[in-house]
């Protein structure tokens, strides 16, 4: 896993990444008293709910196209003179903040206020600048804020802001927020110097890391986990051994801050990316030692098996894995984390004992697991196997992603079998997902072959499919279409044809 992931591991728990303070118009704001009831009971799932606002649920999470409103399944459940609840609307957005369905939490959001006259909250403004960065960008965000009632600027808003600013690695904008709220007193919280550490790490503003922190112990503002870890990082992305040793020191030392799994992992991760593969394998049993303490141990299994892996750890990466199966059910994402582990080792055997392993399991088909073996078939040669395990996923009930026919078209391709590859290209294309681009190499060699034997039909097909599919723009495709109609055309002008407008999946 990488270390900007490992970042946004340890932080996960953090408030200024939280679904609560993360988050059209101010003049939705509303005096006017609710008629609905709320509830200061811990809120469940909406999936768990019975009763009315379960119906609710049940009713606007189908629409996934964002395209899509929902404001109108809204309406007409009031208009049906149904309840709506404050506090269970949150959750409703943030269920669909979590699976990044932004637009439609942000119509949420503006329709409590709106139809609803739910008076406007710190809480709210600050789901909002979040979700309209994300929805609208950063600047329509920052044009909602500064129309946002003084009275209402408190320290979470600004404190919203800014890590809007922070998210989009904006680093004067949000020393301009931070310096605001030093001017109004508000910049005192441990998070919100966490926030700004994070991002002179991300963005490579390394010495002013330790500014920061000098800021902190002046003003009496403590360190916690997350301070320590990114200091680590900066130290790490800097190739400073000593000052890597050093905050460690510090940070095991200091009796206010309470270490778990994922401070440790972070530690190692950087020893690793150092070469020091011993302390990174002490920091990794160290890390391993506290898993018992985490409330989701599973996630700490997955991540510690690549990290084992990634220092070249094979013993340990099965050790850790029979110890995983003994004291935590492992569901699907147990066997995305091993498998590609044990694919740095080059184990083909030991990959399809655990795949069999996981077959025998019944667990929820994830098409994932396949083909994270059929890509490493394909990689080595081994096709037949490879289309024998696709054989098996259909024959099991499994359907075959674009991924798996892209896998198999990269198979064909490294095996001289091209009109293969053609085929399997047509079906990944079909099968895919909008955003999912393959391999911009592939598509050239696919369709020079096609121009090479005539197939001037076959190609325009592709074409006019990889149009469609918006994988390549209107223009590209025209340039496209003109290269197999132009005899004279070779296959450099077909590789310039495309400029840029592919991008390889990893």
């Amino acid at each position: 896993m990488k270390l900007t992931r490992l970042v946004t591991v340890i932080f996960k728990n953090s408030p200024c990444f939280s679904h609560q303070n993360g988050l059209m118009g101010v003049s939705s704001y509303s005096s006017k008293t609710t008629t609905s009831s709320t509830t200061t009971t811990r809120i469940r799932k909406p999936w768990t709910w019975s009763g009315s606002m379960h119906d609710l649920y049940r009713r606007i999470s189908p629409v996934g196209d964002p395209t899509a409103s929902i404001v109108p399944i809204l309406n007409q459940w009031v208009a049906e003179g149904r309840n709506v609840h404050r506090d269970q609307m949150y959750v409703f957005i943030r269920e669909f903040r979590y699976y990044k369905r932004y637009t439609h939490a942000l119509q949420l959001s503006m329709w409590m206020t709106d139809k609803m006259y739910f008076k406007l909250t710190s809480r709210d403004i600050c789901l909002r600048l979040d979700l309209i960065a994300k929805v609208h960008g950063i600047e329509q965000s920052e044009s909602y804020f500064n129309n946002i009632p003084l009275q209402l600027r408190c320290l979470e808003v600004y404190s919203a802001l800014f890590n809007c600013y922070a998210r989009v690695k904006s680093v004067e904008k949000a020393e301009a927020v931070l310096q605001k709220m030093r001017d109004l007193g508000l910049a005192r919280t441990t998070l919100t110097f966490n926030v700004l550490l994070n991002l002179y790490y991300e963005t490579g503003n390394y010495e002013k890391v330790d500014n920061v922190m000098q800021e902190m112990e002046a003003k009496g503002i403590s360190f916690d986990k997350y301070t320590y870890t990114i200091r680590f990082n900066a130290y790490s992305s800097a190739s400073d051994i000593e000052g890597m040793d050093k905050i460690l020191a510090s940070m095991e030392c200091d009796p206010n801050v309470v270490l778990d799994w994922t401070a440790y992992a972070s530690v190692a991760n950087g020893y690793a990316k150092a070469g020091l593969t011993e302390k990174a394998l002490a920091m990794l049993k160290k890390s391993e030692g506290l898993i018992t303490t985490s409330k989701k141990r599973s996630v700490a299994y997955n991540f510690l098996l690549t990290q084992y892996a990634a220092i070249g750890k094979k013993d340990e990466v099965l050790r850790l894995w029979e110890d995983y199966q003994k004291k935590v059910k492992v569901l699907n994402q147990g066997y995305i984390s091993l498998i590609p582990s044990l694919l740095k080792f080059d184990d083909i055997e030991k990959v399809e004992k655990i795949f069999e392993e996981w077959e025998s399991r019944n667990l929820a088909y994830d098409i994932r697991i396949p083909n994270l073996f059929i890509g490493a078939c394909c990689r080595k040669g081994l096709l037949a196997k490879a289309e024998a395990l696709v054989n098996r996923v259909m024959s099991n009930g499994g359907k075959p992603d674009a991924f798996t026919w892209y896998y198999l078209a990269t198979g064909y391709l490294q095996s001289n079998q091209t009109p293969k590859a053609v085929e399997m290209l047509k079906e990944a294309i079909t099968a895919c997902k909008p955003r999912w681009k393959p391999n911009r190499e592939l598509i050239i060699t696919c369709l020079d072959y096609l121009k090479r034997e005539g197939d001037l039909e076959g190609a325009g097909k592709l074409i006019r499919l990889l149009r469609a599919k918006d994988i390549v723009s209107s223009d590209v495709q025209e340039r496209l279409l003109n290269y197999m109609k132009n005899e004279n055309s070779n296959l450099d002008a077909l590789s310039v044809s495309f400029d840029d407008a592919v991008v390889e999946n990893e």
